[in-house]
């Protein structure tokens, strides 16, 4: 267990918690899902891609949707911001190119009148965050799961 196996996307492992003794059992995202979805966000804004942004935008959300909703019981709160982080600016620098906009432009259509980002929308359709999805960690619930033969008239 110390040296961690893949199973079903998630890389197992025994580990140290941080600033402790302890030791537990830690659920990560493998490498190779995550190339996966890079490399579907890389076809899907390639520079030479033809395809409508707002279609491209929904293949796009709903492969995010589905992936993050799949790892979230993962240790991958920064995984996702990562993931983040590479998706919008492969959209970005794939509108660039589509629009033949510099990055002047891209500031001046995606940020409001104080200065703050919006999610990049097509039409309608924004670009979803990844990085929001809420990471739930299993915990030990023990002697709290329900059964019948723990209450006093079962029978």
């Amino acid at each position: 267990m110390s040296e961690a196996f893949d199973f079903l996307g998630f890389r197992i492992q025994w580990r140290r918690k941080r600033g402790t003794n302890k030791w537990y059992v830690y659920t990560f995202i493998a490498d190779r899902p995550i190339r996966s979805l890079k490399d579907k966000a890389r076809a899907l804004t390639s520079r030479l891609s033809q395809q409508r942004p707002r279609d491209a935008l929904i293949r796009l959300n709903q492969i995010m949707r589905g992936w993050a909703n799949y790892f979230r019981h993962a240790v991958c709160k920064h995984t996702l911001g990562h993931l983040e982080n590479f998706i919008w600016h492969r959209v970005i620098r794939w509108w660039m190119h589509l629009h033949r906009w510099n990055w002047k432009d891209v500031r001046r259509r995606l940020t409001g009148p104080a200065g703050r980002w919006h999610r990049p929308t097509a039409d309608g359709i924004e670009l979803f965050n990844i990085a929001s999805v809420p990471v739930t960690r299993y915990r030990y619930r023990g002697s709290k799961i329900p059964n019948p033969w723990t209450t006093p008239n079962h029978a």
